[in-house]
């Protein structure tokens, strides 16, 4: 379908990709991975053409549409309702959709034959495309990605960039091109969203590539990886756990070639310095010294897991109670966040929030830092420090500083060598530190105000989507650190990997509560699995148990002979509906003639003929469903 014949790609004089090879298949589905500023937004940019290649070709097949899913589509702005933008995906059946509706209104004030025709031309197109049908698609794709039915209405422009982030993804969905290449789609997916939207593409019908930094979500819904590593890709025939695996054995098969390598190289270069003078050897040392030449060099191991090990410094340690929260309720005009909630942090809590988007989880936070007008009372714990880490906080980096420069003026007074240590943890190494904030990505604006919020010495933190915008690496490095932190903290992620590490507790909103759940993430899932579980099960216990004078009067057959009549009587339903959908089918045809359309009258008895013949095969298949239930009892 789509091929990369050994391309190469340069920004500058540095070598982003050199003679990679990469073919998609239809029907694949691939992650693609990788270190940020490796490359892996580039080489979709490089998939769509928008990127011209330096070396090598892409050859695409005529049928290979492309949907690119991108950051940039954030900016998107638009006075139409979300629907409307949702639907702009079905191009051509929304412009026929408009030419029927002028032609019908032209119709009220002229009625001739040819409108007829031309009308009856532009429905039957507009059915081949199931134009029909695409409004309700497109309701069930928004829907899935967390819009009400009340908001599909409202106009674009009034939701914020990562909802409307949403609508562009429902659009690129509903477009159903070929290849379907998505960058980084859950940063602003709660975690109801994502796990539809994995469910989603597992069942896609055309190929998918993702770059995602949710290593659960990746394992959930590709069966290939694609890793982004030194200039070249690795690919690996599985999903992220096969790869985890068989990377690990790969580097171990790696590093004894290397080390063996090294050794043969060594020992001919001995041996080239110890006999180069004598000429009885000149002869075994020039094909020594030609071999090393033709050597194909293995590269060492490269370890992408950095380990985190810095100092946590309190300078005082809380009390008991951290954070409390007693008798608080919190509204926006009629739209009502929390009711008469209490909630209490203890020291030593690691808690994660979760949840679906609109249910409160940053307003909570913001609560507990005293940000929030509310009613109730929040109490801050015996000698509590509080950091608070959220997304809007990079900007207030100085971005004229230099990385090391923005750590001192927060640092607490640590060493350089201390902070040096600290912003090595975050991948930031070497020179790297006298960057200037204005030069990084995103991610790496994130990774800097991560480090300024583990090294302020607080003992209770405050995190609202911390691995927004991070690598695997970082959001590796991030878990290390926060499993090491002996504080007191409370995390918003939709991140389930990150939770499952990071979390002691659980708290989510239910009815306007704030709920605890006293265990890790893996255990709350399957204490919320056996819930469902038990509730499905209680369901149909009940049904069972009805009294017979509370259920539905119907007969109910305890014989062969009341069996027999039941069979007997679907075989005519059945017969029936045969007969009525041809007579619909006739019916459909009629009112399709153009001299039906143009005489009032015929067109007026058509359509009675229609509307009754279609009223009674509802009404027979209805029959018939019930039928149907009674032989199953």
């Amino acid at each position: 379908m789509l091929t990369l014949n050994n391309i190469s790609y340069f920004i500058g004089g540095r070598a982003l990709y050199r003679n990679v090879t990469l073919q998609i298949k239809p029907k694949d589905k691939i992650g693609l991975i990788g270190a940020n500023g490796t490359g892996k937004s580039t080489l979709l940019k490089v998939i769509t053409g928008e990127y011209s290649v330096d070396e090598g070709n892409i050859q695409k097949s005529k049928d290979c549409s492309i949907g690119f899913l991108n950051q940039d589509l954030l900016s998107f702005q638009s006075d139409e309702s979300i629907l409307v933008v949702a639907m702009e995906a079905f191009e051509e059946a929304t412009k026929i959709q408009i030419q029927m509706d002028q032609l019908i209104h032209k119709m009220e004030t002229e009625y001739t034959d040819e409108l007829i025709e031309k009308l009856s031309a532009l429905q039957e197109r507009f059915q081949a495309l199931e134009g029909y049908t695409i409004q309700s698609k497109a309701e069930k794709i928004l829907e899935g990605l967390g819009f009400s039915t009340n908001d599909l209405h409202k106009p674009l422009k009034n939701f914020s960039g990562g909802w409307r982030m949403r609508v562009m993804l429902a659009k690129m969905l509903l477009a159903k091109p070929a290849l379907l290449m998505l960058d980084e789609p859950t940063n602003h997916l709660d975690l109801p969203s994502i796990q539809w939207l994995e469910n989603y593409l597992r069942d896609y019908e055309g190929a998918v590539i993702v770059v995602s930094h949710d290593r659960e979500f990746i394992d959930n819904c590709v069966k290939t990886i694609v890793e982004v590593s030194q200039q070249t890709l690795n690919i690996y025939a599985g999903n992220y756990s096969f790869y985890l695996e068989e990377k690990e054995l790969r580097s171990e098969i790696q590093k004894a070639s290397f080390e063996n390598q090294q050794a043969k190289i060594k020992q001919t270069e001995r041996f080239i310095e110890r006999f180069k003078a004598k000429a009885s050897k000149s002869t075994q040392v020039q094909s020594r010294v030609k071999a090393l030449d033709r050597m194909d060099l293995i590269e060492d191991v490269v370890e992408d897991n950095q380990a985190v090990n810095f100092r946590f410094t309190f300078k005082t340690q809380p009390g008991r109670v951290i954070n409390e929260l007693k008798n608080i309720s919190k509204s926006y005009g009629d739209l009502h966040i929390l009711k008469n909630t209490d909630a209490k942090i203890e020291r030593g809590d690691k808690i994660a929030l979760i949840g679906a988007n609109g249910k409160g989880k940053s307003t909570i936070l913001r609560i507990l830092t005293g940000g929030e007008q509310i009613e109730g009372e929040v109490n801050l714990g015996h000698n509590v420090i509080s950091s608070f880490y959220a997304q809007h906080q990079l900007e207030s980096l100085n971005i004229n500083n230099e990385i090391l420069e923005e750590l001192k003026q927060h640092g607490s007074n640590r060493s350089e060598t201390e902070l040096r240590n600290v912003l090595g943890c975050f991948l930031f190494s070497s020179d790297d530190v006298f960057k200037k904030i204005k030069v990084l990505s995103g991610g790496e604006k994130s990774r800097v105000a991560l480090a300024k919020t583990l090294i302020s010495d607080a003992n209770y933190l405050l995190l609202d989507e911390p691995t927004n915008h991070l690598d695997m690496v970082s959001v590796n490095i991030l878990i290390q650190a926060l499993q090491q932190y002996e504080g007191t903290l409370i995390v918003i992620s939709h991140d389930r990997h990150f939770v499952s590490k990071v979390a002691n507790k659980i708290w989510y909103i239910e009815d306007h509560k704030i709920k605890d759940y006293p265990g890790t993430y893996d255990e709350y899932k399957y204490w919320i699995e056996n819930i469902k579980s038990e509730n499905t099960a209680a369901v149909v216990k009940e049904k069972k148990e009805v009294p017979a004078e509370k259920k539905k009067p119907s007969p109910t057959p305890t014989t062969n002979q009341e069996t027999k009549k039941i069979q007997q009587l679907i075989a005519k339903l059945e017969e029936q509906i045969m007969a009525l959908e041809q007579k619909k089918a006739l019916a459909e045809e009629e009112l399709a003639k153009p001299e039906v359309y143009s005489n009032p009258d015929k067109l007026a008895k058509a359509s009675m003929e229609f509307d009754k013949v279609d009223k009674e095969l509802s009404r027979v298949q209805n029959e018939w469903e019930v039928s149907i239930e009674k032989l199953e009892q």
